[in-house]
């Protein structure tokens, strides 16, 4: 280790541990830029998030139990703007990955994580569920629907593939989606709902009767629970690819980070992502302020407050409509609600609230896609080819973006093709994830990093609550929901 005095540029800091990984050495802080120039991973993130939590998990909890649980879901999208911060926090800092930070602290997280991000991701429930609501307007069979998935996953991975840098292609892609969809939930606002609709929200706030399943329901388990609190926002390892896109947008120390290129298009770079970090002198922690305080904005505004605005609309607008009746299984409440809609509104107005389902959920499995390829591939360069010149991180990553589809294709084709039953095993196991990562975020902010920088304060206890909040969910499905499900108790 470095004499902790030495913060010479080129030294390596003392700061950032090194039994496990190569140190890092110090460079100066790049210069802050404008709220206007760095958005973008935000709105990649609540595009992902739309699509899980906000248009399926939320709504179908509506079409059970009404709004009553909203204010959970306002808990747990603003307990995940804390967490993503802290994510970033390491990302601003050093420009490498917070996993690559886990990993400094303990090897096994490497591998460990990569099986964080790939099981609970592996299901391709986002692909099915844009197939679902596609084939409701075209009168698809499950089969049909199941061979459209198929071909929506490749055409995913070839989009990614000649994209010469692919996060500029994600953020392209995904900020034209969530336009759309606000466009969506704007006119939904004013046409579909009324003042009863609204003032529901409030009067209804609280927690129903516990009868039947967890929360007055039996179809609202709390794999479902868990799962919808896990994507209020985004949820599981989608929260920690926010390192990989603010590292890629060029923000903060993440400035001289190579990017994903593609193969094809671009021009990948083999040297493995081995951040680096400030010296703590006056005039960098001035950048940092600045750095700090912008992506706060950028998180604020475009994932926080979209994203709550968007899971409360969703779901005052599925309690308008089916709320209280028999609206059968899976994603019949989504049919249900849109024969609805074309009712109340105008029978266009079916296909379209439709078609934005279908938008919605094909731009989510973009972003799994793209995320699962970047943090694995981040962890397989950084761990085990850092002098690898034929295994470049662009070319990890393609390669798991394309097993991933491969994978997913399977599983469509010959086991699971239930959107809903996909959906909550895939968000259920990300919430367990949730728990581990903010213990370990927060010991990585207060142990990796300079005095002037760590973690403290408000956000300290901010992302003990994230522990006690995901915790409480994880050991109660692990302990008592899954048995119980396993037992027909």
């Amino acid at each position: 280790m470095a004499d902790i005095e030495d913060q010479s540029i080129g030294a390596i800091a003392s700061e950032v541990p090194d039994k496990y990984l190569p140190g890092v050495p110090y460079r100066d802080l790049p210069e802050p830029l404008p709220l206007r120039k760095i958005i973008g991973p935000s709105v990649v993130l609540l595009a992902v998030s739309i699509g899980s939590g906000e248009f399926v998990l939320w709504p179908f909890i509506s079409s059970r139990v009404g709004v009553a649980l909203l204010w959970i879901a306002m808990i747990g999208i603003l307990t995940q703007y804390f967490i993503n911060m802290e994510i970033e926090r390491y990302t601003l800092a050093t420009g490498e990955t917070s996993v690559t930070g886990f990993t400094r602290l303990w090897k096994p997280w490497a591998w460990l994580f990569i099986l964080f991000t790939a099981i609970p991701w592996v299901w391709p429930g986002w692909a099915t569920g844009a197939s679902t609501t596609a084939g409701f307007v075209f009168g698809w069979e499950s089969g049909t629907v199941n061979i459209v998935t198929v071909l929506g996953l490749f055409a995913i991975g070839i989009a990614l593939t000649v994209s010469p840098v692919v996060y500029n292609a994600v953020e392209r892609f995904q900020m034209v989606m969530v336009g759309l969809i606000f466009v969506f939930l704007i006119f939904a606002l004013v046409t579909a709902t009324g003042g009863s609709d609204w003032t529901a929200v409030v009067a209804d706030a609280g927690l129903p009767e516990m009868v039947g399943g967890p929360v007055g329901d039996a179809s609202i388990t709390v794999a479902v629970l868990l799962g919808a609190l896990a994507f209020a926002g985004a949820g599981g390892t989608v929260n920690l690819a926010q390192s990989n896109w603010i590292r890629d947008k060029g923000m903060g120390m993440g400035a001289y980070a190579p990017r994903i290129e593609s193969p094809f298009t671009g021009h990948p770079e083999a040297v493995a992502s081995i951040g680096a970090i400030f010296p703590s002198d006056e005039e960098n922690l001035r950048r940092w302020r600045g750095w700090w305080r912008v992506a706060n904005q950028e998180q604020f505004w475009f994932f926080f407050v979209l994203g709550f605005l968007s899971i409360v609309i969703l779901a005052v607008l599925t309690a308008a409509t089916v709320f209280g009746q028999d609206v059968g299984e899976g994603f019949d409440f989504i049919r249900a609600e849109g024969e609805v809609l074309g009712e109340r509104v105008a029978p266009w107005f079916q296909t379209f609230f439709y078609l934005t389902g279908t938008v919605v959920l094909f731009s989510t499995n973009l972003g799994v896609l793209d995320h699962v390829g970047r943090v694995i591939a981040d962890i397989l360069k950084i761990n085990w080819l850092r002098d690898s010149q034929r295994w470049t991180e662009s070319n990890l990553y393609f390669t798991i973006v394309w097993a991933e589809i491969i994978l997913g294709s399977i599983i469509l084709l010959f086991a699971i093709d239930q959107p809903l039953v996909l959906l909550v095993i895939a968000s259920s196991l990300n919430g367990i994830v949730m728990f581990i990562y903010s213990i370990l975020l927060i010991q990585l902010n207060r142990k990796a990093l300079p005095e002037a920088i760590k973690i403290r304060g408000v956000r300290l206890w901010a992302m003990a609550w994230s522990v006690l909040f995901f915790g409480y969910f994880t050991i109660f499905l692990i302990g008592l929901d899954i048995p119980r499900q396993l037992t027909g108790g």
